[in-house]
């Protein structure tokens, strides 16, 4: 189809993901990470900058805070404009950026997909306590999925967690707390075998594959975050979504290029 202005107008527009993150200068993770991704999975992504990092696979050595008024700015130029069909929350770092994002977000009906980001691969804290808590108690009950990883499953419950079985009743003790569902990724714990949990008020699903052994494994969280993120943005089922976003990441996984001394970034191609 032809608009008027002479440009093609796609007759199915893409999904609209708005992703309110921190920037990687890495291009390994954070809103590189996932712009890539969506972009790969056929959707149109926009976002929010809460931060710039200064890092590589060897780590964070800076973090520069934007302004939380300047994030909801961004926000609400890009919902109000163009729309949104999905949202990925990443990092936040502050508890005046929750506030700021969950007051923009008052009113928006889009699923929200809310990865907690608490640590960086390489050991850095990326968010305090205070935020930690106005996560929990503003961003959670909004969010339709959220994503954590093992630590950060441990930080929102205070669950010791030991083995899958311990994970999985996390989650269903986060779910507790208002969110939609949990997607509780197991790749922190040992085992050559791994186990997702995906969480709902109507049960809960295994997810078990392999590990893949690379140390290629920088921006693994962001991009499942958002893969799930567009996913759902395109109209897919929660389980349906999660399927194709973990079959993402198993991509990027087996093709990352090799780059960096330290944890390397993913590859990142549209999926076969």
């Amino acid at each position: 189809m032809r608009g008027g202005g002479g440009g093609v107008v796609l007759a199915v527009p893409p999904a609209r993901v708005l992703i309110i993150a921190g920037s990687d200068s890495s291009g390994g993770a954070g809103i590189q990470a996932d712009i890539k991704t969506v972009t790969c999975l056929g959707g149109y992504a926009m976002t929010a900058v809460t931060a710039v990092t200064v890092q590589n696979t060897l780590g964070v050595s800076a973090i520069h805070a934007i302004p939380a008024a300047i994030v909801a700015a961004q926000m609400r130029a890009c919902i109000d404009d163009i729309g949104v069909d999905a949202i990925k929350i990443g990092m936040l770092g502050s508890a005046e950026t929750v506030l700021a994002v969950a007051e923009a977000l008052a009113g928006v009906r889009v699923p929200i997909v809310l990865d907690p980001v608490m640590v960086a691969k390489g050991g850095a804290s990326l968010i305090d306590d205070d935020a930690a808590l106005a996560l929990i108690e503003r961003l959670l009950p909004l969010a339709m999925v959220v994503t954590p990883n093992t630590p950060e499953l441990v930080a929102l419950t205070g669950t010791e967690i030991e083995d899958e079985a311990d994970a999985l009743l996390a989650a269903q003790e986060l779910l507790l707390q208002g969110c939609g569902a949990v997607l509780a990724k197991g790749g922190h714990l040992p085992g050559d075998r791994l186990t997702d949990w995906l969480v709902t008020r109507g049960g809960h699903m295994a997810f078990t594959a392999d590990r893949i052994a690379t140390r290629h494994s920088h921006g693994t969280g962001c991009t499942l975050a958002s893969a799930l993120a567009c996913g759902l943005g395109q109209g897919l089922a929660l389980e349906a979504a999660v399927v194709q976003a973990r079959a993402f990441v198993v991509q990027g996984l087996l093709r990352a290029p090799g780059f960096g001394g330290g944890q390397g970034p993913l590859g990142f191609y549209p999926l076969p």
